[in-house]
């Protein structure tokens, strides 16, 4: 049964309550004092970014105004969108100071609620056109992501009925009756599938209130299909196209939508709009997913990116970091649902590659000085080459659509690491530091975790614990692992890579678990492309969960082309030049020899001084 901590927290945050019927792991039950990479990325982000108090100002002051009425614009987005993160980021560093800044920015916003209940940067005569509704989803998930974390219950109850009345407004406008606008019919953008992805937050508003009409309406947008040119959701059931040839190919707004997808099944049960969202998500996985672990490389669409991504014309704006964060979050819906551990595998390799990659841990102002890159390379090229979404602010103020998202990810990554299940726990990856957690029993479990992964390849996990119990834990045991061994006291025994090792037992006090991974440099090939046979010429090495990169801040031989037959060796090496994860001499079977270091650390300059590709040139044989 699932322990109290976790039913109680699901109980008083009614927006999740249905989860506990339908799921197989359950996030937010424990408290994370880490080390390392993980931590770092997510305080950097939240002192950097997050605490940024005029970025909050000049986000609200957009809702006083009807700016984006006329070009269509979307600055109405940056404010949910960013307290979706942060308040992510909070639930992880509970960090008082954060939570005042949000509550501080929570009753500005407040303050711009119009006599009809709209948070809108549209005026009531242009409204419900571009980026209007997709924009009004995000001031609902921005509140609803804070009434979450909310100690104040006089705020957070005024938080929900103003969200109550932005909603009720919506409702009364769109849909099928008369004088009313059809959902597909609110944007001409991508055929209305921005708009769409308001069903994620429709539904955890009816969770939240209970309200019928929400689950009406949320049943009358699945109804519409999330495109006029063509219903997503049962094409994704039909399974018979790929995501990329779907009449609407824009990654990370049909990405929302089956989000909003899942959510309505949670509560409908009805089992093919499940089917449909596993379907699209394992499509996008076969067919989709870049070696970073992001999507779309004609700049933010679906394009069969895994395919695409060494077209040697495709230089400039690929892996949209608004796709990386949502094809995160899509993965960890999905796997809380089913408890597949290919959702795991994708969300590790979206963090430790293209996420990481993307933050500007310079703060560099050649990406404008914004915490996050809009666009990360994969052939030769340099970071920091555009500004995704990018508007201005107030007249001097500017901001981007993939900066304000970031923080979803880097807050969401250490609290990924570690969730309940209903015998026990999971560890989906590992992080040196501490969770305090809590057993199936309800009693307070301490693990202190001892580990460099994914850099090195082994963890030890000691327990603290009052008394013994008999639960359940499940480790991941990473499918890029050769052979994996997993010991509990000392005693040794095999683990299957690509799987959840199940230790049943009962545990006590000072139980020692420890990993070990044998890992090799993995070797992946491009896959043939009809429009470009160069591109199937080259070769992408991962050492574990790590891309592996050529840095002209390191090496003299980004874009040389690498003679190599069959093997590759790697001898790991101090950092040279750059602050780095890793740092590796990388020869091959055929006498050529380069330095190599880890993805996320490589470009980190932002200019052509620093060009890097991870994607090498080889010779034919």
């Amino acid at each position: 049964m699932l322990n109290e901590t976790v039913r109680t927290y699901l109980k008083q945050n009614p927006q999740y309550k249905t989860r506990e019927e339908t799921d197989v792991f359950f996030p937010y039950a424990s408290s994370f004092s880490y080390v390392g990479m993980l931590d770092d990325m997510a305080r950097f982000i939240q002192d950097n970014q997050l605490k940024e108090t005029e970025a909050w100002k000049a986000f609200v002051q957009q809702f006083r105004t009807d700016v984006d009425t006329a070009a269509n614009a979307w600055r109405g987005e940056y404010w949910g969108k960013m307290m979706r993160g942060a308040c992510i980021t909070y639930q992880y560093t509970r960090d008082a100071h954060l939570y005042d800044i949000l509550a501080d920015t929570v009753l500005d916003m407040l303050t711009t609620q119009d006599d009809l209940g709209r948070y809108s940067t549209y005026s009531v005569e242009g409204e419900f056109n571009g980026w209007d509704l997709w924009s009004r989803k995000y001031v609902l998930l921005g509140f609803l992501h804070f009434h979450e974390i909310c100690t104040d219950p006089v705020l957070r109850e005024k938080v929900l009925e103003s969200a109550k009345r932005h909603l009720d407004y919506i409702i009364e406008k769109i849909g099928n009756g008369a004088g009313q606008k059809k959902i597909t019919q609110t944007s001409d953008i991508w055929g209305g599938v921005n708009s769409s992805s308001i069903l994620e937050p429709v539904m955890r508003m009816y969770n939240a209130t209970g309200k019928e009409s929400y689950l009406t309406f949320a049943a009358y947008i699945v109804q519409e299909g999330g495109a006029a040119s063509g219903n997503i959701f049962q094409m994704a059931y039909e399974n018979e196209r790929m995501p990329y040839a779907y009449p609407v190919v824009k990654a990370y707004e049909m990405m929302s939508c089956f989000e909003g997808l899942l959510e309505y099944y949670r509560v409908t049960k009805i089992e093919k709009w499940k089917t449909a969202a596993i379907n699209y998500a394992k499509g996008i996985i076969k067919t989709d997913v870049t070696v970073a672990g992001s999507c779309g490389c004609t700049h933010e669409l679906l394009d069969h990116s895994a395919m695409t991504q060494t077209l040697t014309s495709y230089r400039g704006r690929m892996q949209e970091t608004c796709v990386t964060v949502t094809w995160m979050k899509l993965c960890m819906q999905l796997l809380c649902l089913t408890g597949d551990i290919v959702f795991a595998e994708e969300i590790e390799k979206s963090i430790f590659n293209a996420l990481y990659g993307s933050i500007n841990t310079m703060k560099s102002p050649h990406n404008g000085g914004l915490m996050f890159d809009s666009y990360s390379p994969l052939l030769k090229y340099h970071r920091g080459m555009a500004i995704g979404g990018l508007q201005t602010l107030n007249g001097i103020y500017f901001y981007g659509c993939c900066a304000a998202i970031g923080a979803a990810g880097t807050g969401f990554a250490p609290q990924f690491t570690l969730q309940s299940t209903k015998n026990g726990l999971v560890m989906n990856t590992y992080a040196a530091g501490k969770i305090h957690t809590v057993s199936p029993q309800n009693q307070s479990v301490l693990l202190n975790v001892e580990t460099e992964y994914p850099v090195e390849d082994t963890v030890k996990i000691t327990l603290s614990m009052q008394q013994e119990e008999t639960f359940e834990l499940l480790l991941r045991i990473p499918a890029f692992a050769k052979s994996a061994e997993v010991l509990v006291n000392g005693y040794a025994g095999q683990a299957v890579p690509g799987s959840y090792c199940s230790l049943h037992r009962t545990f006590k006090d000072g139980d020692v678990i420890e990993l070990r991974f044998c890992v090799a440099a993995q070797i992946i090939p491009a896959q043939p492309n009809p429009e470009d046979p160069d591109s199937e010429k080259h070769i992408a090495i991962k050492r574990g969960a790590l891309v592996l990169a050529r840095d002209a801040q390191v090496t003299d031989d980004v874009g040389q082309v690498l003679h190599y037959q069959n093997n590759i060796y790697l001898k790991k090496i101090n950092s040279v030049n750059l602050t780095t994860q890793c740092q590796y001499i990388v020869s091959t079977d055929q006498g050529d020899a380069t330095i190599m270091i880890d993805y996320a650390s490589a470009g980190k300059t932002w200019d052509k001084n620093s060009e890097m590709e991870c994607w090498f040139p080889i010779a034919e044989y």
